[in-house]
C-alpha cells in the first residue's frame, strides 16, 4: 500500500511495468522508466546536499525532468516548489526567498533571466540547469550550478524514513491580494485527495488525461497525482491556442481534460473532431463557475462525455463535485462533498445554517493542509478548530474556512454564492457578482464577463461590468437592455467596459483583482471638481 506520492510510481512499475506513464511530443515513457528517472534525480538530490524537509523549486514548462524533479525531491525527502512557467524573475524571487529554496531547477534560458534575482536569494545554494551551459551569474554569488547529467544519480531510490503526514510540496497561490502565500501540503493531503477524485471520476489504468494546467496550480498537478494513483497515463502539454487542446484530444485519444472557466468558455464554441468526441469520456471543471450556457454548449458538442462540474481551494484541494446526472438537473450547484470530506456551512458562530440560509463553507478532513508557511497570522485567519466537534477534545481538529458564501438546498446540494471578499455591498444589498455574470453569459457572442464593485459617492459601491466578446458581436446597448430584462435595478451594472482581452492570473483564472484596481475611481468624480 502506498502512504506516500512517489510511491504511486513504484507501486505501479512494479505492477505493470511497460504500461505507459507519460507522454510528451512524439515520446511515450513507461512506469518502470518513470520509476527509474525518479531514482536518479533523487539519488542526484541527496548527493548534493538536500536534506530532510528543504526545499526544491522546478521553474520549467511541462516536460520529463519537471515531473521526475517534483517526485525526485519527495523520493529525496525534500519538498518540491512547482513555479508556473509563465512567472516573471520578481515573483519567482519572491517564491524562492519566502520559502527559502535550496535548489532550483531550471532551464539555461530561464535561468539567464533569473540572473539577477538569484544574487538575493541568500538561502539558495545549488542551480541545476536541465538544457545548455551554466549561464554565468550576476555579482559575488556563491551558488553552486551544475548540469542536469551531472546532478544525477543511481537509479536506485534511496531509502528514507518518511511517513504520509511530512511535508510535500508548497503551493503558491495566485495573489489576488497581497503577494503569494505558500500552502504547505502533506503526502496525506495529496494522497487522499488523489484516492478521492479518482473513486468519483472512476479512474482506471486504461484512462489517459491531459495536463494543460500548470503543475503549480493543485487542480493542474491533480493530474499527475490522480493518474498515478490508478496508474493511468498523463499527457503533457503548454497550449498556445484552445484549438490546440482539441487536436491533442484528438491525437492522443485522450479520455479526461480538465480545465478552468475561461478556457472551457473558449473551447465551448470550437468545433470537435470525431476522434475527440470519441475518446473524451469525462470532462471536469474547477477555478471558478462554469457559466450555465457553456456547459450547455460542451454537452451539445460532447455528447458521450460525463461532465463533472467542481469546487476546491487550494487550503483544502478539492470540496464537492456535482455528479454528470444532475448536471442538467441542476447546473447552477457545486454539488456534494467528495469523499473523505466533510463540507459544512456555517454562519460566524460555527452554528449550522438552515436550508438554503446563505453560510459559509467550511471543509474539514484529510485534506485540509498545513497552512501557510511562515505565516503564522493568516494560517489562523484562515484554519480554525473544526465547528461542532466534542468538547472534551483537547485538541480540536482544524478545518479550512474558505472565505467563499454558499447554501445548501433542502436535498443537500451546495450553491456558490460569492467569496466574501467579492459580494458587492450597493444601495444596502448584497450582491453577488456571479448572479451578474450568469445573466450576462446568456447574451451571444459574450465570451468571458466580470462584475465587481468600485467606489460610488451615493450607493457605497456602484456595480462594473467588464465584457470581452467575440469582435464586432456584441453592443454595450445589447448587454444592458438584457440585463434590465432579467435583473432588478439595484444589480444593473453602473459602469459596463468592452475588453478584447481580459487580464489572467498564472493558473488562468480572470484576475478580479486586477480588473477592480484599474476601474477603481469610474464612479468618483475627477479630482479638483466639486
Amino acid at each position: 500500500m502506498a502512504f506516500l506520492l512517489q510511491q504511486l510510481i513504484l507501486q505501479s512499475a512494479q505492477r505493470t511495468p511497460d504500461a505507459p506513464a507519460l507522454l510528451f511530443k512524439q515520446d511515450t515513457w513507461s512506469y518502470q522508466q518513470l520509476r527509474e528517472e525518479v531514482g536518479r534525480v533523487a539519488s542526484g538530490l541527496r548527493r548534493i546536499g538536500i536534506a530532510r524537509d528543504q526545499r526544491v523549486a522546478v521553474y520549467l514548462p511541462k516536460q520529463f525532468e519537471t515531473v521526475t524533479s517534483m517526485f525526485g525531491t519527495m523520493a529525496a525527502g525534500g519538498v518540491f516548489v512547482p513555479v508556473n512557467p509563465i512567472l516573471k524573475p520578481e515573483q519567482v524571487g519572491h517564491i524562492l526567498r519566502d520559502c527559502t529554496t535550496s535548489v532550483l531547477i531550471t532551464s539555461a534560458d530561464r535561468a539567464r533571466l533569473l540572473s539577477d534575482t538569484l544574487a538575493d536569494c541568500p538561502d539558495l545554494k545549488q542551480l541545476v540547469v536541465t538544457d545548455g551551459e551554466a549561464p554565468e551569474l550576476a555579482g559575488d554569488s556563491d551558488l553552486s550550478v551544475c548540469s542536469w547529467q551531472q546532478m544525477l544519480g543511481e537509479a536506485q531510490l534511496p531509502v528514507l524514513r518518511r511517513i504520509d503526514a511530512d511535508m510535500a510540496a508548497i503551493l503558491y497561490t495566485s495573489g489576488s491580494t497581497g503577494r503569494p502565500k505558500g500552502v504547505v501540503l502533506s503526502h496525506r493531503n495529496m494522497m487522499a485527495g488523489a484516492q478521492s477524485v479518482a473513486t468519483y471520476l472512476n479512474n482506471t489504468a486504461a484512462d489517459r488525461l491531459l495536463a494543460v494546467l500548470p503543475f503549480s496550480f493543485d487542480y493542474g498537478l491533480s493530474q499527475l497525482t490522480t493518474a498515478f494513483s490508478v496508474g493511468a497515463s498523463v499527457v503533457l502539454m503548454d497550449y498556445l491556442l484552445p484549438r490546440d487542446v482539441i487536436r491533442a484530444v484528438a491525437r492522443y485519444t485522450v479520455t479526461g481534460l480538465a480545465a478552468v472557466p475561461p478556457l472551457w468558455n473558449q473551447l465551448a464554441g470550437l468545433p470537435w473532431p470525431d476522434e475527440a468526441v470519441a475518446s473524451l469520456r469525462y470532462i471536469t471543471n474547477s477555478g471558478g463557475a462554469m457559466p450555465v450556457a457553456t456547459t450547455a454548449q460542451l454537452q451539445a458538442a460532447l455528447p458521450n462525455t460525463s461532465v463533472f462540474l467542481m469546487y476546491g481551494l487550494t487550503e483544502a484541494f478539492r470540496s464537492t463535485f456535482l455528479a454528470p446526472d444532475q448536471v442538467k438537473v441542476r447546473p447552477e450547484s457545486m454539488g456534494k462533498a467528495i469523499p473523505n470530506a466533510d463540507i459544512m456551512v456555517v454562519r460566524p458562530d460555527g452554528s449550522e445554517c438552515d436550508v438554503d440560509e446563505p453560510g459559509e463553507l467550511v471543509h474539514r478532513g484529510a485534506l485540509v493542509s498545513l497552512g501557510y508557511w511562515g505565516d503564522r497570522e493568516k494560517t489562523d485567519i484562515r484554519f480554525k478548530p473544526a465547528p461542532g466537534q466534542p468538547e472534551g477534545i483537547p485538541n480540536p481538529e482544524l478545518a479550512v474556512w474558505s472565505g467563499d458564501q454558499v447554501r445548501r438546498d433542502a436535498e443537500g446540494f451546495l450553491y456558490f454564492i460569492g467569496r466574501n471578499d467579492e459580494m458587492i455591498k450597493t444601495s444596502g444589498y448584497r450582491v453577488s457578482p456571479g448572479e451578474i455574470e450568469e445573466v450576462v453569459f446568456q447574451v451571444p457572442g459574450v465570451e468571458q464577463a466580470v462584475a465587481f464593485g468600485a467606489p460610488h459617492p451615493q450607493l457605497g459601491y456602484g456595480i462594473v461590468l467588464v465584457v470581452q466578446a467575440a469582435a464586432g458581436s456584441v453592443d454595450a446597448d445589447a448587454i444592458l437592455a438584457h440585463c434590465k430584462i432579467h435583473l432588478p435595478m439595484f444589480m444593473l451594472p453602473g459602469y459596463l467596459d468592452l475588453a478584447s482581452e481580459l487580464p489572467r492570473n498564472p493558473n488562468g483564472k480572470i484576475d478580479r483583482k486586477a480588473l477592480s484596481m484599474r476601474f477603481a475611481e469610474v464612479f468618483l468624480p475627477p479630482q479638483g471638481s466639486s
